[in-house]
């Protein structure tokens, strides 16, 4: 049977349009594939939804970053979807619904929880006639992927697939191909060729540095941490398309040019992931997806509340990845690991557990021969999964007291900011994230104190936090009970 295949994103990010261009280069490889549509869905909408979509998201990563996690777990209750946003969606999105209609594909590949309500909403109205695949682009799954109608799911874990089964999808519906990458990466490399390619030397460890395809990372505090490095090492900074931080790189770097490579977008990616020691930057679910494919072990740097918060546990449970928290130890964690090579070699062994460079193809080869009819749930479970939540106020031996007494230090000098009481003490406990019972530190920035004030924090409390915080827009503060 021929096929007309619709693959489906969006560029709300980067990752979904790269994974749709992933699966995109394997189904033309197939002659089953009759004609093949690669299109953000995006482009079919009106201006306002496509700012409101992609300008927005970036906008709010960039500068409310803690609102994108708190609506990320505010929103990631299953089958509890807003029927407005699919409403919205639908209004907004009907030159999409009008080329979908008009193209009539027989498999639809959504790498976007979007575009996969839209076709799904048509499947519900026999509108069109076609295979819905989902393929989720992270290491989580959020509820906004839930979806009443499907063929066939595509996630990266197992333990993906055990938690949707348990919300009511049917397992032999579930397939844990891995996140979709570059065909290239299953294709194996010359590294010696690689690395001469780029005048590296073949005796010394390459830290590879990745900004993102457009650029936005911490990638100067990056690239000045490792000037201080004590390891002998060189240095790839891949740019992405910010020309401008490029720019600015080349003069930061002067004084140790020769052990940097500056480069800007680039498709060469597998070869330099392949080629490098260690890769320096945020866990997306693309970018960590390529590193594993490439068997490359990361160093996550300021990952994004919610979904990159979320991949980078995945990471660290594997044993793939380290993460640091701090800025000003980063140089200190990366000369730590390459001068320890026995662990190394046990996080590059970690990245065959998670590394999946054939998933493009399993997709596709699962897709091509797939003749089962969809799944329909009319009634989904009633399920709701409340979040993991530590509160150390519960934990104290003897109990939490609200006249106990606790100092307040800035966790990067060490240096006493004040003491605060337990009754003060328990508001930070019920309003900021803690990631373990033994954590004692809490990042705080001006948004924290905003959220603070209106949930009753004492104008003292608040007195405190702000001279901690001083002329910084954030910083982390340590506690200990007297």
């Amino acid at each position: 049977m021929k096929h007309r295949v619709l693959i489906l994103s969006t560029s709300a990010g980067s990752g979904h349009k790269s994974a749709a261009a992933a699966l995109e280069k394997v189904f033309q490889r197939s002659p089953q594939v009759e004609e093949l549509v690669n299109l953000d869905a995006l482009e079919r909408t009106n201006e306002l939804y496509r700012a409101f979509y992609s300008d927005l998201y970036l906008r709010l990563v960039q500068e409310h970053p803690q609102l994108v996690g708190w609506w990320y777990q505010a929103s990631d209750e299953p089958w509890k979807t807003d029927a407005f946003r699919l409403l919205f969606d639908r209004i907004n999105a009907d030159p999409l619904t009008r080329f979908i209609r008009e193209f009539r594909p027989t498999i639809t590949v959504c790498t976007h929880f979007m575009p996969a309500g839209i076709v799904a909403q048509l499947l519900a109205e026999d509108a069109i006639d076609t295979r819905l695949a989902i393929v989720t682009t992270d290491y989580d799954f959020h509820s906004m992927w839930l979806s009443p109608r499907f063929n066939r799911y595509f996630v990266a874990l197992e333990e993906t697939k055990v938690h949707l089964v348990a919300l009511g999808l049917p397992e032999d519906r579930i397939t844990v191909s891995g996140i979709p990458v570059d065909p290239a990466f299953e294709t194996p490399i010359n590294r010696d060729d690689v690395l001469a390619h780029y005048h590296l030397q073949p005796d010394l460890p390459v830290i590879l540095v990745s900004a993102g395809a457009a650029g936005i990372s911490p990638a100067r505090e990056v690239v000045q941490q490792i000037m201080t490095m004590k390891t002998p090492s060189q240095v790839v900074v891949v740019c992405g398309r910010n020309e401008e931080l490029r720019k600015e790189l080349i003069e930061l770097t002067k004084p140790q040019a020769k052990r940097f490579r500056l480069l800007g977008f680039t498709n060469d990616m597998p070869s330099l992931m392949k080629s490098a020691t260690i890769l320096i930057g945020k866990p997306g679910g693309l970018t960590s997806s390529e590193a594993m494919a490439a068997g490359l072990p990361m160093v996550i740097i300021a990952p994004i509340p919610g979904q990159e918060e979320r991949n980078s546990d995945h990471l660290l449970e594997e044993g793939v990845a380290l993460r640091c928290n701090q800025m000003t130890t980063l140089a200190y964690k990366v000369d730590r690991l390459l001068q320890n090579p026995e662990r190394l070699a046990r996080m590059r062994e970690n990245t065959r557990n998670i590394g999946r460079p054939d998933a493009a193809r399993v997709i596709v080869d699962t897709l091509l021969y797939e003749v089962n009819e969809p799944v329909v749930i009319e009634e989904p479970p009633s399920i709701r999964i409340l979040p993991f939540r530590i509160n150390l106020a519960d934990l104290f031996d003897p109990p939490l007291a609200d006249d106990d007494r606790f100092t307040i230090a800035d966790a990067l000098s060490d240096e006493p900011i004040d003491e605060v009481t337990g009754k003060e003490m328990r508001v930070l406990f019920d309003n900021l994230e803690i990631e373990s019972t033994t954590d004692a530190d809490f990042y705080i920035n001006r948004d924290t104190l905003a959220l603070l004030a209106e949930r009753g924090a004492s104008l003292h409390l608040i007195d405190v936090l702000q001279r901690a915080l001083g002329n910084r827009d954030e910083c982390d503060i340590r506690w200990r009970r007297q």
